[in-house]
């Protein structure tokens, strides 16, 4: 996306709005709780899914995002999405109390990306890379995003939720 404001909790992402009305979360945010909604179609460049992450939901988010990507056309970045999902739902499930969270995932305005988030309404600092010890058992997620996105970030909103978003461009 050429814009920045784009990449922002509180930005626009492909004219529909992140945070309120009919828009990314819709009337069914986090809270209501929906379910998978394909903005614009499957190849339309924009989707949703609004779920409570269970032990089977980043295996479940992982085949979404491989189909759907194939369907953009964007094989070549499908990996690290998956990767990064993976990574960001781990965190949700093990940080966020009720485990509830959006995931949106849209084309870059050239059509040589992708833009994904996760947001929760789980209080608290917002993430941030760890510096994780040989003997650490977790603490890697975010290096790891970090060292695979092109750009990457944690916003947070004035409703009080926060996304932890990343941008990934096709080599």
């Amino acid at each position: 996306m050429n814009d920045e404001s784009n990449r922002q909790v509180g930005g626009r992402l492909d004219g529909q709005s992140v945070n309120g009305g009919n828009d990314v979360n819709g009337g069914n945010d986090v809270n209501g709780m929906s379910g998978v909604e394909c903005m614009d179609g499957p190849a339309g460049g924009h989707y949703r899914i609004v779920l409570t992450v269970g032990d089977h939901s980043p295996r479940h988010v992982r085949r979404t995002v491989r189909a759907l990507f194939r369907a953009w056309e964007l094989p070549g970045v499908a990996d690290t999405a998956e990767l990064v999902v993976t990574e960001l739902l781990s965190n949700v499930y093990r940080h966020v109390p009720d485990r509830r969270c959006v995931t949106v995932l849209a084309r870059t305005d050239d059509g040589d990306g992708v833009w994904l988030a996760v947001r929760d309404r789980a209080a608290g600092p917002l993430p941030r890379v760890r510096c994780a010890v040989p003997t650490d058992e977790s603490g890697r997620g975010l290096a790891l995003v970090e060292a695979v996105a092109d750009k990457w970030g944690v916003e947070s909103a004035p409703d009080g939720s926060k996304a932890v978003w990343c941008e990934l461009r096709c080599r």
